[in-house]
């Protein structure tokens, strides 16, 4: 018999849990042997999800009053607007840019300077790759950071609690774009020139952010927020069971800055005041969301707030996620609370970190509900 603090653990029970977590790890390798990912398991007809993806009960509840009414909460900003020679536009523009970064880490623009072409484009060559015959996608099947190109359908499937349910292509497009051979044909191509596009985006998106800080408006791109950028496409397929499982567990993101293409189907909710809020989409819309390296070196000024995306009867749901992070392939170049937004008031309340650092940490937690910030206050 073992003592333990909160009572008596049998030799048995001790063997059933290693048994157990046995027979798990056991499942995931079998599962990410397929190489075929959710997408496989869809393939086959499943009625009922293996409970590797069974998600415990989410505390947080859905927000009844609020969310029917989340488009006039969570701004739609038109960046149209900025092309007039109105400062007073744009000054208005900064200012809604700064209330939705300070209160709930997300809004979303219009008339971005991406053709509305391209975005849909973009939709069908993620499909299409997710789509082809199982045995070319297998090809390209790895959990190796460093590929070019990099599939797959749970980045932490051997750390998190539970499973998503939905496959992932990973691929950076800056500062080093790989070579268009590198890239699948279905969507490479497309992938390179929307990547060019957001990068656009992003630099004036960040100049926004600076001055809706009150620093020069090419602040936070001469610290180097703007230099590198990971795409991540998402494919997840019609769930037999959503409501025992999630699209993408609650999260908030490893970068500076998000720009997120969604279809029609939706399924993403922002977490506001302990409720779960729908932010529907909108028709030629990219959102944008506060990363945790901003909210660091804003000092909590600017939050990254958590998010998650539901499981869904329909599907296959399509998005492409752009985060404004070197990741793993980052300099060594440290990062912490801009001295500027300092005082003696407003002391600094985390310590400095590289983006390679911070995202290390947040890969090997994965995606386990909590935030990776913690980690990093002092």
């Amino acid at each position: 018999m073992v003592q333990g603090t909160w009572g008596v653990s049998s030799t048995d029970e001790i063997a059933g849990t290693m048994n157990t977590n046995s027979d798990r790890l056991r499942e995931l390798k079998a599962f990410d042997d397929t190489k075929t990912g959710v997408k496989g398991l869809v393939d086959q007809g499943v009625t009922k999800i293996p409970t590797l993806f069974h998600h415990p009960p989410d505390k947080f509840l859905k927000s009844s009053t609020l969310g029917n009414n989340t488009e006039g909460i969570i701004p739609v900003i038109d960046l149209a607007e900025l092309g007039g020679d109105h400062q007073g536009t744009r000054q208005e523009i900064i200012g809604r840019i700064r209330e939705a970064s300070e209160t709930w880490g997300f809004f979303q623009v219009v008339n971005h300077g991406i053709p509305l072409s391209l975005l849909e484009d973009l939709k069908d060559g993620v499909r299409r790759f997710y789509e082809q015959d199982a045995e070319v996608k297998k090809e390209l099947y790895t959990h190796d950071p460093m590929r070019p190109f990099v599939y797959n359908s749970n980045f932490d499937l051997y750390s998190s609690p539970a499973l998503n349910w939905r496959d992932t292509f990973m691929c950076y497009l800056a500062p080093n774009p790989p070579k268009p051979e590198e890239l699948p044909v279905e969507c490479g191509d497309i992938l390179l020139e929307y990547g060019r596009h957001v990068m656009k985006l992003g630099t004036s998106v960040f100049e926004l952010l600076s001055e809706a800080l009150g620093l020069d408006s090419d602040h936070l791109k001469n610290m180097g927020c703007a230099e590198g950028l990971l795409s991540l496409g998402h494919y997840y397929p019609a769930c037999p069971e959503p409501e025992l499982t999630l699209g993408t567990t609650k999260h908030s993101d490893n970068c500076f800055l998000t720009v997120l293409l969604q279809d029609h189907i939706g399924g993403l909710q922002v977490l506001y005041q302990d409720k779960w809020i729908d932010l529907p989409p909108v028709p030629g819309a990219l959102v944008v969301n506060i990363g945790d390296l901003l909210q660091l070196i804003t000092n909590d000024r600017f939050k990254s707030v958590e998010h998650r995306v539901l499981a869904n009867l329909l599907g296959p749901r399509i998005s492409v996620a752009c985060f404004f992070s070197a990741g793993l392939k980052s300099s060594p170049k440290l990062f912490g609370p801009i001295k500027e937004l300092l005082s003696e008031n407003n002391p600094a309340k985390y310590r400095e970190t590289t983006v390679a650092e911070y995202v290390a940490y947040f890969n090997a937690k994965g995606l386990d509900g909590t935030s990776a910030l913690q980690h990093f206050r002092i």
